[in-house]
């Protein structure tokens, strides 16, 4: 499972995600990519079952690039207890992702194989993305 080998701190403040991402908004390795359309949390195990849904549909063929990595605490309470008492315990671990921001990347495939796997991989996320390719990035 995914996460940071250490950490400064141990709890964080929420936040907020507003605005759309400015840093990997661009295929910058492989050939195909999958875009984020809306802003998420995703947990280290979504991530890991996105990644064995690719690789099972390109059948280990091509590079696969994992552009995000969930490097903040999600914290909950115990069921059944009571408010106060402060913060609870850090339970799993969140990329926080903002629109426009490339999950995924692949090539060495070719377009049909590339859009079955990303498109197996989108069904595993808690967010709407899109198919984006590097010609069709260039265009634009």
């Amino acid at each position: 499972m995914l996460m940071p080998k250490r950490t400064k701190h141990r709890k964080q403040q929420r936040g907020r995600m507003t605005g759309a991402a400015t840093r990997g908004a661009e295929i910058s390795f492989g050939e195909y990519g999958l875009k984020a359309l809306e802003p998420a949390k995703i947990t280290s195990r979504q991530i890991e079952a996105a990644r064995v849904a690719i690789n099972r549909k390109a059948k280990r063929g091509g590079k696969l690039w994992i552009r995000i990595f969930p490097d903040y605490p999600e914290t909950k309470k115990p069921a059944e207890t009571r408010m106060g008492k402060g913060k609870g315990n850090p339970e799993e671990w969140v990329a926080r992702i903002k629109p426009g921001r490339i999950l995924f990347e692949i090539a060495g495939v070719d377009e049909a194989v590339a859009h079955d796997a990303l498109l197996s991989a989108s069904h595993k996320l808690p967010l709407k993305t899109k198919i984006v390719s590097v010609e069709k990035e260039s265009e634009q």
